[in-house]
């Protein structure tokens, strides 16, 4: 064979092959787009994930991290939102899923301090981007667990409320 022959099929196949590609390209492009029109309008219609406007998404939103990231900065395995909701015997349990997110913050935080001047004891590693995140996902935490407060508030004051209208007298508009 010829080199001129032999640069002509390379050039050919090459070409064949490059057009396949971006043919199959085009088309999974075209698919991927009918696909987004129909999750945006399944998203629009509500079948979507449903709580896609939840207070925990705008807290996700606001802080910008997950309460599963921030779980994993700090470290902790507990349910938050189980402890968080559980009455009576649950209390010693979110208190203990407290002290432990304070404890593995408190070490967290002094590790990732900035070190300690010549001569002095004390600081850390210096990672401030890592000692931000730890900071960051104790406020994340601590922003669910008032939601989970607030929700939680309204219920108590609605089975307060028809238990103390019994128990009221009635007035009456006369005056004595």
């Amino acid at each position: 064979m010829s080199l001129p022959k032999t640069l002509a099929q390379i050039l050919f196949v090459g070409t064949q092959i490059v057009g396949k590609a971006l043919l199959e390209a085009g088309r999974q492009a075209g698919r991927n787009a009918r696909a987004g029109r129909v999750e945006a309008a399944a998203g629009a219609a509500g079948a979507g994930s449903g709580s896609a406007a939840s207070p925990s998404d705008q807290l996700t939103r606001t802080h910008r991290m997950t309460l599963d990231e921030a779980k994993l900065i700090l470290n902790l395995k507990q349910d938050l939102s189980a402890a968080g909701l559980s009455g009576g015997e649950g209390k010693t349990v979110l208190e203990q899923v407290r002290e432990s997110m304070v404890k593995s913050y408190d070490h967290l935080f002094a590790t990732n301090a900035p070190p300690a001047p010549k001569g002095q004891k004390g600081g850390g590693a210096g990672s401030f981007y890592i000692q931000s995140k730890v900071v960051r996902a104790r406020e994340r935490i601590e922003a669910e667990w008032s939601l989970l407060d607030a929700a939680k508030k309204p219920e108590a004051d609605a089975a307060e409320t028809p238990a103390n209208a019994a128990n009221k007298p009635e007035q009456s508009d006369k005056s004595p």
